[in-house]
């Protein structure tokens, strides 16, 4: 009688004859130790943790005894064979894998019944570059870990030292801005929580968008931009966006900023006033290196 030797390909048996051999009595796996009782086990020691700890209060049990069951329950879990084996984590692309390993907090063998999931995400989230996260428990040895990381959209420059601004105007600690020396930088103490709407304003004109280096915010007010070559361009406290339209036309019409302008003031709803550069030569502005705002932008109010 020949055997069949099964082999698993793509989740699929494919069958092969063997050479004959005499026949073995098949293996017997115990009741306790098949996968779907262990399985069924463990949710059923999960069930009973949680509500133990629902029952103990309502009734007044002694923490002390609380904690005795709880570990013991633990303790039965580890026989069963659910300890950490495998981190899997998703959406990690900036946050640096040992700090990430050791605000999770766990190591190889751990019991998973006994991970503090609140407290782990909480240390994870205060990682720089993590913005959320979800932790979850596969059993019977696996802990998943989703990352959802900061977006950084600008770099503020503050009292002489710059960091990076995420999309929800909050500040990235210890993140090297010099890689991302092509965001537009921003000044003012409340710069971060603004510059949402700023480049969702700098949005409705594309074309001069692209020739913003930095803007300053004047007096918790209003933005005053440095364009890319030097002329400082003065938005009104009101009506921004219909400021920047009156602009968008009148370089359309004139090219102004092609021209020595100093300053483009929009302040005034009807008009634009411009101040000539002073006929000494003046030296272009950087792209954007870093070094923040050129002297002298955003001063007056």
């Amino acid at each position: 009688m020949k055997k069949l030797i099964f082999k698993i390909i793509n989740g699929q048996g494919i069958e092969k004859p063997s050479q004959r051999t005499s026949p073995k009595r098949k293996r017997v796996v115990p009741m306790w130790r098949r996968t779907k009782t262990i399985l069924a086990t463990a949710i059923f020691v999960i069930a009973v943790t949680s509500s133990m700890g629902t029952w103990a209060f309502k009734t007044g049990l002694m923490e002390k005894a609380f904690t005795t069951v709880k570990w013991a329950v633990i303790n039965t879990s580890v026989d069963f064979g659910f300890t950490l084996d495998e981190i899997l984590v998703t959406g990690r692309s900036k946050t640096n894998r040992k700090d990430l390993l050791k605000a999770l907090g766990i190591v190889r063998g751990a019991p998973l019944l006994a991970y503090d999931f609140e407290t782990a995400k909480k240390r994870v989230e205060h990682l720089p570059w993590v913005r959320n996260v979800r932790i979850e428990r596969r059993l019977p040895q696996t802990l998943r870990v989703h990352l959802i990381e900061r977006q950084p959209i600008a770099i503020w420059q503050n009292k002489g030292t710059f960091a990076l601004v995420d999309e929800d105007g909050e500040v990235i600690a210890n993140a090297d801005v010099e890689q991302y020396s092509k965001l537009i930088q921003v000044v003012g103490a409340d710069a971060p929580g603004r510059v949402g709407g700023l480049l969702e304003l700098l949005a409705t004109q594309p074309e001069l968008k692209s020739q913003v280096l930095s803007a300053a915010r004047i007096g918790g007010r209003r933005w005053d931009l440095r364009m890319e070559n030097g002329i400082d361009v003065r938005l009104p406290e009101q009506d921004a966006p219909g400021a920047l339209t009156r602009l968008a036309a009148f370089e359309i019409e004139s090219g102004i900023l092609g021209k020595d302008v100093k300053i483009l003031d929009l302040r005034l709803p009807d008009r634009v006033i411009v101040r000539r550069a002073p006929k000494a030569v003046r030296k272009p502005a950087p792209r954007r290196s870093g070094a923040g705002l050129a002297q002298g932008a955003g001063q007056e109010t």
